[in-house]
Order: C-alpha cells, then structure tokens, then sequence
C-alpha cells in the first residue's frame, strides 16, 4: 500500500546534486524507497562510477519503477551547469524538485592563512553552483500553470546561523546559502515553487575526510566520543519535505544531533 507522502512524489523527476556518496546518496535511495513505482532519479556528481553503482543498488532494492540517470557534473564549473539541462534526453527535462546537495570544506585555518584555491573552491561549489543550478532548473519550474510549481531544496549548515573559528570561509559560504534562499522564497511568493532549506549540524560523511585534505584519523576525531547524524537522517528529512501537500512549505529545518546544542564548541563528548 502506497504512502500518502509516496503518492504525492509519484511520476516527478527529482535532480540531486553531490549524489555521490553522504547525504546526496541517502537522498536517491530514500526517494526511491518512498515512492519505488513510478519515479526519475537524475544522480549529478563527479564521480559518475559512483552514480552508476547507486543506480544498481536502486534497482536491486526496488525494481524498474524508479528509473535512474546518472550525470557526470562538476557543479562549480559554470560552463558544465549551462549546458545540464540541454544535455538531458527529452524525457528527463520536466524536473519537479532540485535538491542542491553538492558542498564542500577546506581546511580548518584561520585569516590570514587560508590558502586563496580553498576559498574558490567552497565559493565555487557551495554558493556559485548551487545558484548556477537553481537558475538552470528555475525555467523548467517557472513553465507550469499559475506562475509555476515545484521545489528547490538546498542543504545549508548550522555554520551558516553561527560562524566559527576555523571555519570562516565555509561558513560564509553558508551563510550566502541563506539569504539566496530566504531572498528566492519572497520573489517566488506569488508562485507555488516551494523553496526549502535544510541546516544540518555535525553529519558523519566523508566532509570532513575532505576537510583535513584526506586525513582520515583527524577525521574520525572530529566524531570521537559523541553519535553525530547520519546522511540516511537527513534525506529522510529531505524526502518528507518533498512529500508534503503543496500548500505545506518545510522552509527552514535546523537538525541537531542529541549532543548538539550549536556550532563550534556547543558539543558534548563522552569523555575518553
């Protein structure tokens, strides 16, 4: 027996970007669980062989019903997001919802020693390809009856609410998420486009192997001690404001692990 969340999901196309692995990754599995008979997945990262065997999984665990196009897209290049949806086969264009997942952080310096291809490279992905891709897909939303419908959900960060020592750039880039977010949400007002965004605190994925440049056992400290979300907690969050009624609106969501109470030192660690 279908859902209420998983009829209202049923025959839209869903773009995910950073659908790689973490929280992108939950994100495809959980929609296709929660609506497995009649969906398009389109899987955008850089690492397509990753997409692929996503696309796999998907298909072991429920069927045929939820067909999947894995997208080999680097979101901050400019020129990769131009041509996206042009590049799509016709059948795949009429997107529904857009989940502007892809983000990254570098390093943990502190002005003035944070190295200028860092901060390109989270401003480049964080902010300029999330609002490269919302500008692709807003066309395709905007086209439908009564100034369009549809929704864009961008994962944001409890760094965007409360900057921290180490994190300026990152959380800057975040905080730029916010107000395109907050911004987007008034111009559209007049349109049935949902405009969402989900702000995680401490999330277990490989942010912050990336982080620390690989250094997988700088890592794992970050986590010592304390139960940090998952990315399966966060697409569930992800999916149930995708499914809710149209007229429902999830705006702003900020999601805490149990030992979290805020960003930076607002952290309980089981002692050691």
């Amino acid at each position: 027996m279908a859902t209420a969340m998983g009829k209202r999901l049923a025959g839209k196309t869903i773009v995910i970007t950073g659908a790689s692995s973490g929280i992108g990754r939950s994100c495809a599995l959980e929609f296709a669980r929660t609506s497995p008979k009649d969906l398009r997945l389109i899987l955008t990262a850089r690492r397509d062989d990753k997409l692929k065997e996503i696309a796999e999984e998907i298909k072991k665990e429920v069927g045929e019903g939820v067909k999947v196009l894995p997208f080999k897209l680097d979101v901050s290049s400019p020129e990769e997001v131009r041509g996206f949806v042009g590049n799509l086969p016709e059948e795949w264009r009429n997107v529904n919802v857009l989940v502007n997942n892809a983000g990254l952080v570098k390093g943990v310096a502190k002005a003035p020693e944070i190295e200028e291809a860092d901060v390109k490279v989270m401003f480049d992905t964080n902010v300029t390809g999330l609002i490269n891709m919302t500008q692709a897909i807003l066309p395709i939303l905007k086209k439908r009856a009564d100034g369009g419908a549809g929704d864009v959900i961008n994962i944001g960060s409890i760094a965007g609410r409360e900057p921290y020592p180490g994190g300026s750039i990152y959380c800057a880039t975040k905080a730029a998420v916010r107000a395109f977010t907050d911004a987007l949400r008034r111009e559209l007002i007049a349109t049935r486009i949902r405009i969402i965004e989900i702000d995680p605190g401490q999330v277990e994925t490989e942010f912050s192997v990336v982080r620390f440049y690989g250094d997988k056992s700088k890592a794992d400290a970050v986590y010592a001690g304390c139960e940090p979300l998952t990315p399966d907690d966060i697409a569930e969050i992800v999916v149930f404001t995708a499914g809710r009624r149209e007229n429902v609106v999830i705006a702003d969501t900020l999601v805490f692990p149990n030992h979290q109470a805020g960003a930076g030192g607002a952290l309980y660690k089981k002692p050691t």
